[in-house]
């Protein structure tokens, strides 16, 4: 097995490798702006750094956030059109829980909240039994870190790792588990909408 993992639900670009057994190389960029020019250099690096091709890789995971409507396309587009020419199979993994999985071993114990930036004073958040169970679906709304007097109990890094993401694919292929769809959890509409009252105008 050797899984390319890579998430761009975050301001972070992330991209990981992972053997089975263990992450090999990684890289993980916090540039909000530039998940389409940073991740395919990222893809590169990891790849160099483990002495590997990338028609060594027979599977992608990719994050399907929730996430902003830009950076999650990024990603998934990119993840869809490896999996194509390598002929291999995309696996899709809740970013989210990959922020929850990162949690295992930091001490963090019982239920949590697992909550990331959504901008207009929102995040996007769900809550977890253990850094392995979910125990709600993915929601937005206000909370966690930026309003740590609402969750004063928050955890987890701010910024999803691939690692992990591929850590946790890894873990639940080799217990026969089905993973997501790559689909997009976005949550709400995209910040560009067509105006009201648009005008439609065609040449005669």
């Amino acid at each position: 097995m050797l899984l390319l993992a890579l998430d761009t639900a975050t301001p972070a670009v992330t991209v990981a490798l992972h053997d089975g057994t263990s992450v090999i190389a990684s890289s993980s960029q916090v540039d909000a702006r530039r998940h389409g020019e940073l991740l395919l250099p990222a893809v590169d690096r990891v790849l160099a750094e483990a002495g590997l091709k990338l028609d060594a890789v027979t599977g992608i995971v990719v994050g399907v956030g929730p996430g902003p409507y830009t950076g999650l396309r990024v990603g998934l587009m990119t993840a869809e059109t490896f999996g194509l020419v390598l002929g291999v199979p995309v696996h899709g993994l809740c970013t989210l829980d990959g922020l929850a999985y990162a949690a295992d071993g930091t001490g963090v114990e019982g239920p949590f909240v697992v909550a990331t930036d959504a901008r207009r004073k929102e995040v996007y958040w769900a809550q977890y039994d253990d850094p392995r169970t979910r125990a709600s679906e993915p929601a937005v709304g206000a909370g966690a870190l930026l309003y740590p007097d609402t969750f004063p109990d928050a955890r987890a890094p701010e910024h999803v790792s691939a690692g992990a993401l591929a850590s946790l694919a890894a873990e639940k292929l080799a217990a026969g588990e089905e993973l997501e769809a790559p689909r997009p959890l976005y949550l709400r509409r995209p910040d560009a909408q067509v105006p009201k009252n648009y005008k439609v105008v065609t040449p005669k």
